[in-house]
């Protein structure tokens, strides 16, 4: 009598846990493209930076630090700029594994409908 209930839980089970590891996979995948994104983004201004502090340094007139002030600006907005598109990327970066949650999480929605659906029918036979 316990068997197919035995057998439906432990398919619904099985189920589960692969769904579960295929939404670690994805989470650490999306974890991997934000990190990829944030070291990529941290190389160029680091780039950038040195290049200022090597100007700054090579600076010995009035006029050279006028044009010093002029790539300082620069540099600003360039960092500004950079990290809006950051933000954009890791933004999209996660939308991307909320879809692909959302899709994921689909069919186990699907399967845990069919579960109580048929423990209902169980217990409307056994009350009879």
């Amino acid at each position: 009598m316990t068997k197919p209930f035995d057998s439906q839980a432990f398919a619904y089970a099985r189920q589960f846990a692969d769904h579960a590891f295929k939404a670690q996979a994805l989470v650490l995948k999306g974890l991997e493209q934000v990190a990829v994104l944030q070291l990529g983004a941290l190389e160029q201004q680091s780039r950038a930076a040195a290049d200022f502090l090597l100007a700054a340094g090579d600076a010995r007139d009035p006029e050279a630090l006028r044009g010093l002030w002029d790539k300082g600006v620069a540099l600003g907005r360039a960092q500004a700029e950079q990290a809006v598109a950051l933000t954009q990327g890791v933004a999209a970066v996660g939308r991307q594994t909320a879809e692909s949650l959302g899709a994921l999480v689909q069919p186990l929605a699907a399967a845990n409908d069919a579960a109580v659906a048929s423990a209902g029918g169980g217990r409307k036979a056994a009350a009879r």
